[in-house]
């Protein structure tokens, strides 16, 4: 089996290895904050999620970004959390910080999609959890629903588009450094949410 910090593995390999920990972090912190328990729970993480999408949605409309990765304009997923925000009655919350420009660097754009996509992976196995909630495709979830195509062959299909873009040494490491940012700024959201 190939190693994650292998010079043969895959930049998205790499990158799940180089994040693991702040990974790990993020995802522990926001099962802890109870995200089933009720619909105000619920609402809470929909805010986490609304300020991390509004943060990164303009890399999806960069023209540069959509000539590497797949349907990347598609991919976005902004306007149904915030259809998941109104279902369940809720206020848009505020920034707390000015969100990415879209002409980021491509390396820094790089890691901060990886995550962004990343989640929608992960957000199949909460979609179904929130079911317990009367939350669905349709009202309060529909931003963690599976793409038509399913889940894992959208993510396959963005991590080959992810791993084909070259890149210089420096490059690269800048990636994982954007990756691990952007897993910790959702840190910072879920805290905003949650730790109060």
């Amino acid at each position: 089996m190939l190693a994650f910090d292998s010079p043969d593995a895959t930049r998205s390999q790499r990158l799940k290895a180089a994040t693991r920990d702040s990974h790990g972090a993020l995802d522990a912190r926001i099962m802890a904050g109870d995200i089933f328990a009720s619909r105000d729970h619920f609402a809470r993480f929909l805010r986490v999620q609304y300020r991390f999408h509004r943060d990164v949605d303009a890399l999806y409309a960069s023209t540069a970004l959509d000539a590497l990765l797949p349907d990347l304009a598609e991919r976005r997923r902004l306007n149904q959390v915030t259809q998941d925000l109104q279902d369940l009655e809720q206020t848009l919350p505020a920034a707390l910080s000015a969100p990415l420009p879209s002409d980021l660097p491509l390396a820094a754009a790089l890691g901060w999609l990886y995550v962004a996509e990343g989640s929608n992976l992960g957000g199949t196995v909460l979609y179904k959890m929130a079911a317990k909630l009367g939350l669905d495709a349709d009202f309060g979830a529909r931003h963690l629903a599976a793409h038509p195509d399913g889940a894992a062959r959208h993510w396959r299909a963005f991590t080959a588009a992810l791993d084909s873009v070259a890149l210089t040494a420096e490059q690269e490491q800048q990636v994982i450094d954007a990756a691990d940012a952007a897993f910790r700024s959702v840190h910072g959201h879920v805290e905003q949410e949650f730790g109060r």
